[in-house]
């Protein structure tokens, strides 16, 4: 079934939204979008050739779904709004403000029966999908996403802008819950933190070390899985990824350029090296695709509201290390 959708938002980021649904056209129908900010209102209307309406009230009264791609600080009020008109809804991450809003929109949404998803976008990434197949209960991670500075998004702190994508994909790669977290960071060019680490533990004894920052000369999005016999190594700005496998043989093999490593104990191991082929597509546009899905099959979105509170429960904690930090002096960090 197709699906009357209204978006809340039409900002750099709304406008992409717009763009990937004008794209999907056997699974939603865009009955118009909202805006606070007139002129850019006017722009977007003319460019997609969409109505605007004048309240987030009237647009809500004529969809099914609501895409919200509004400040992170408006997410609990309008999602909130949705679940009690009894409206699907699509969010931005972080898919609130707080750990508390994400607990008080989850019983929501539960109460109103309503479908949910929240926009880790990452977890569609191509790469990231090419080598899911490949993990199996790694023990060490480590990600580095690092960007170039741009004034937009340093309205929160690094943490909620960039490194909350890496804490889902983390979160949704180990089986285990998350026991121990230390963290610091600085804030260079804004009122807070602008580079940013933390070390998770987790119950099963895996050990995820994050790195984020928005000061960074050049871009990068890679994280590296560890576990028993494989390594792989995933890179979401170049949209590819890479396996190095080990396994045990009996013998030698005849290929002569057959990489082996014989151990102390007069063991062989074999090592493969793959790049698992990635699928190419739009990962936003697929998110809102899958999430389409899900409502017409009363199904659970890939990504839940549970999913984005644990990220923001654990981006919480990483914020509050950090202001515990030594290095945190009067009027910020430094």
């Amino acid at each position: 079934m197709k699906l009357k959708i209204g978006v809340l938002g039409a900002g750099h980021l709304g406008k992409i939204h717009l763009k990937c649904l004008k794209q999907l056209p056997d699974h939603y129908e865009i009955t118009g979008f909202y805006d606070p900010h007139t002129e850019n209102a006017r722009e977007v209307e003319k460019a997609f050739e969409l109505p605007s309406y004048a309240s987030v009230e009237s647009l809500m009264e004529e969809v099914d779904v609501v895409d919200i791609v509004t400040p992170t600080l408006n997410h609990y009020e309008v999602a909130a709004k949705a679940a009690r008109k009894v409206k699907h809804f699509f969010v931005e991450k972080p898919l609130t403000e707080t750990a508390a809003q994400a607990r008080a929109l989850m019983k929501l949404a539960d109460e109103a029966g309503v479908v949910s998803q929240v926009g880790h976008v990452e977890r569609f990434n191509p790469a990231y999908e090419a080598a899911q197949p490949y993990l199996a209960n790694p023990m060490f991670v480590e990600t580095h996403r690092l960007a170039e500075f741009n004034p937009r998004g340093t309205d929160v702190p690094v943490v909620l802008d960039l490194m909350i994508h890496d804490i889902d994909v983390v979160l949704s790669a180990v089986p285990s819950n998350v026991h121990k977290i230390n963290a610091s960071g600085v804030a260079v060019v804004s009122d807070t933190p602008d580079i940013a680490n933390a070390r998770l533990e987790f119950d099963n004894g895996c050990v995820a070390n994050l790195t984020a920052s928005r000061i960074s000369l050049k871009n990068m999005r890679k994280t590296r899985f560890f576990q028993r016999d494989a390594y792989i190594a995933v890179d979401f700005l170049e949209k590819s990824s890479e396996v190095i496998r080990m396994k045990e043989i009996e013998r030698s093999p005849e290929d002569p350029y057959a990489m082996v490593m014989d151990l102390a104990d007069g063991r062989k191991k074999q090592i493969y090296f793959e790049q698992p082929k990635a699928q190419a597509h739009n990962a936003i546009q697929e998110e809102l695709r899958s999430f389409a899905e899900a409502i017409n099959k009363n199904g659970v979105s890939r990504v839940t509201l549970e999913d984005g509170y644990k990220a923001l429960e654990v981006a919480e904690e990483i914020l509050s290390r950090i202001h515990l930090s030594p290095n945190r002096i009067s009027g910020g960090l430094v």
